[in-house]
């Protein structure tokens, strides 16, 4: 065995079986940046410098395969012409390797994401672990870019046009046995020794092997320019209007550039690949799309500059109140191996509970039914109160009612365990206010989770005024041994992302009630990039849910007297309370919107002057970034990323401005306070920009650094 290495790669010949293996061994983790091209340069020379050399598998050192591209290089680049040069030299590395002349093989022992996918799709041949944790995928356009080392253009005559652009639109990522299915991954084995084992086995069976789309022979699915394949992308531009309204550039030059090199020589169709990147990746939805969802989120994960515990010492969990919320909740912390106590008073709601949970360990299909009884078996779902005593944490998820929760809290508070925290998962109610009848507010908290709880990711921590350091870091804690990503920030009415969400519904129905068409403000939302449109998602939420936090926010100052409002407790009054009563803004039948109601022209005081789909989404996107600037000015956020994260992944801002922060930053502040004005001259108080922010438009300074 010859052994050598690089600053990138472990090299390794075989003599006896003429079978070199390059493992990447960069610092810490594998990702594309210029010394991982030189380093894999480098070891393909040494490779072929090698006598009797018959195949190539390439595996990795760490736990993952390759991350991808560096987005700490890639990000702050504006030089079109200098990236593009890179691009272009990763697509020949790329190219170089799979027409070596012997078999390449991708040893995928851990994920292959993005670039490193691509890596894989270089390769001739793609064996993983049989191992759910391995994830594989193309997720560039998730960041505003789309794959640029050839994947639009092998994935598709790999698995055809319909399965790659299936992938490659949406982002997806697929754990390794459902990509083996969907043919991202050739094979897989069951432990690394079987995968050596296979990989030797296919470099001795593919002696020259080439390529799908380096030899003649047609690729899976319709012919490139036949009128099937013609056919397919009219349909996923359809398709993609429908979904996206054009709000995201990244999907669109995909598929573009997808149709566009399916109909030229493959090595033509990697420079327009190269292009569509570079001109995606020097762009300014680019650039806000990877702070927020690549820097911004992956340091709310790591819990960037906030406290952390000694130690995870939370043992066991309470959950109060049955609901929906409530046994998720319970659902979450006993997956994450907590024993949880889940308790309500009303036995029918226990008993549904119960059946919640057992319906969401049956979702599980990688634990057995061992597991699955392990994992409900650490739930106690009970009506007394008495097995609640000695929990570590308590989180109260009873009804959005002070009184009620004061008296839960006087119940069942004086049950915690020594040093227990009790947080309260109140989606409005001022945690100081909630804390006035506590035995020790230090160690009192809120916990805003969203629903469902098992899928939404988001958790706003809610911070009181005598709420304690040590209650924080083990909340902290907590939340990422349960899977979520947690914002911290802190007290007042509406905490952060519940005076968003609000300030966007509402304005959803004010324009309504001005007369604007009801189909045009929901199209201008989605084609804003809202992920929900206004008047569908207060369906969701129920318009008696809307009414009720409008009582409660005038009783904390609120200004909600609009006609929007008046137009939202009319719709109540009529019975039309939202989806659950099959009537709200939209009709419903079994279950499902049928058309907004016809009646609402009736509850509209008269079309407005003028009405544009750019001035529905000025505004409606508009009255969230000036609640998210308050929020700052009052010192609710207290990290500006939280602002952007909890917006996005909590309430389903338009992610392709970054967030409601870097709305403003790319707007200006001159320009969005001007707006601002000129709405509140026609429109009251309620568009009143704060002094903070009219400062920030007088000095020039942005919200974060401008790149």
């Amino acid at each position: 065995m010859t052994t050598t290495e690089n600053q990138t790669v472990r090299l390794d010949f075989d003599a006896t079986s003429g079978v070199a293996t390059l493992t990447l061994a960069m610092p810490k983790v594998n990702r594309i940046d210029a010394a991982f091209g030189v380093g894999l340069s480098q070891a393909l020379d040494w490779a072929q410098s090698q006598d009797g050399l018959t195949g190539i598998i390439i595996d990795t050192a760490h736990d993952d395969f390759c991350v991808g591209a560096d987005l700490d290089t890639l990000f702050p680049e504006r030089d079109a012409s200098a990236l593009l040069e890179r691009v272009r030299s990763l697509g020949a590395l790329y190219r170089r390797l799979e027409t070596l002349g012997v078999p390449v093989v991708a040893a995928l022992t851990g994920s292959a994401l993005g670039g490193g996918y691509e890596l894989a799709l270089a390769c001739h041949h793609r064996i993983a672990l049989d191992d759910a944790r391995i994830q594989v995928g193309l997720p560039e356009v998730t960041l505003g870019v789309l794959p640029g080392a050839g994947g639009t253009q092998r994935l598709p005559r790999l698995i055809g046009i319909q399965a790659g652009l299936d992938v490659i639109l949406q982002g997806k990522i697929l754990r390794a046995p459902k990509a083996k299915a969907a043919g991202l991954i050739d094979a897989l084995a069951s432990d690394r020794d079987a995968l050596r084992a296979a990989a030797l086995a296919f470099i001795a069976a593919n002696a020259g092997a080439q390529q799908p789309w380096d030899r003649k022979g047609r690729m899976p699915g319709p012919r490139p320019g036949s009128a099937d394949a013609r056919n397919l992308f009219m349909a996923a531009c359809g398709m993609l209007e429908k979904k996206t309204a054009g709000a995201y550039a990244a999907p669109r030059v995909a598929l573009a550039t997808v149709q566009e090199g399916l109909a030229v020589r493959f090595d033509r169709a990697l420079e327009i690949e190269a292009r569509a990147f570079v001109e995606l990746a020097i762009s300014d939805q680019a650039k806000d799309m990877i702070r927020t969802l690549w820097f911004h989120r992956n340091a709310v994960k790591k819990h960037a500059d906030l406290p952390r515990a000694e130690s995870d010492d939370i043992q066991k969990v309470s959950v109060l109140g049955a609901g929906m919320m409530g046994a998720g909740l319970a659902f979450v912390c006993a997956k994450a191996g907590y024993d949880v106590v889940l308790r309500d008073i009303n036995p029918e709601t226990i008993e549904t509970a119960r059946a919640h949970c057992a319906a969401q360990a049956a979702k599980l299909k990688h634990l057995d039914d061992e597991a699955r009884s392990a994992l409900l078996g650490r739930i106690n779902a009970t009506v007394d109160l008495e097995p609640v005593r000695g929990s570590d944490l308590i989180i109260e998820a009873v009804f959005e009612d002070i009184d009620l929760k004061h008296k839960v809290i006087e119940e069942a508070e004086p049950l915690l365990a020594p040093g227990g925290i009790w947080a309260s998962n109140t989606s409005a109610l001022p945690i100081g206010d909630l804390a006035k009848v506590s035995r020790d507010r230090g160690q009192f908290i809120g916990q805003h989770y969203f629903s469902p709880v098992e899928k939404m990711e988001l958790l706003e921590i809610v911070v009181g005024a005598e709420t304690n350091e040590s209650a924080l870091a083990r909340s902290l804690a907590f939340s990422r041994r349960i899977g979520k990503l947690p914002i911290v920030v802190g007290d007042g009415y509406g905490f952060y992302t519940t005076r968003v969400f609000s300030a966007y519904i509402l304005e959803g129905a004010q324009l309504v009630a001005e007369g604007h068409d009801p189909v045009l403000v929901e199209w201008a939302a989605k084609s804003a990039g809202m992920v929900v449109a206004p008047l569908q998602v207060f369906d969701e939420v129920t318009l008696t849910l809307g009414t009720k936090a409008v009582t409660m926010g005038r009783k904390y100052g609120r200004d909600l007297d609009t006609e929007g409002v008046a137009l939202v407790e009319s719709l109540v009054a009529a019975g039309r309370k939202g989806k659950a009563a099959g009537a709200g803004f939209y009709e419903y039948a079994d279950g499902r919107r049928r058309g907004l109601w016809k009646g609402l022209a009736d509850l509209a005081k008269g079309p407005p002057a003028h009405s544009s789909v750019e001035l529905l989404r000025d505004r409606l996107l508009g009255i969230q970034a000036l609640e998210a600037a308050r929020a700052v000015a009052e010192g609710v956020i207290m990290r500006r990323r939280d602002a952007e994260v909890g917006a996005i992944f909590g309430i389903g801002f338009a992610p392709g401005t970054g967030g409601p922060l870097s709305y403003i930053d790319r707007m200006g502040a001159k320009a969005f306070v001007e707006r601002m004005d000129a709405f509140a001259d026609q429109h009251g108080n309620r568009w009143a920009v704060p002094r903070e922010l009219r400062t920030m438009a007088d000095s020039g300074d942005t919200f974060f650094p401008p790149v």
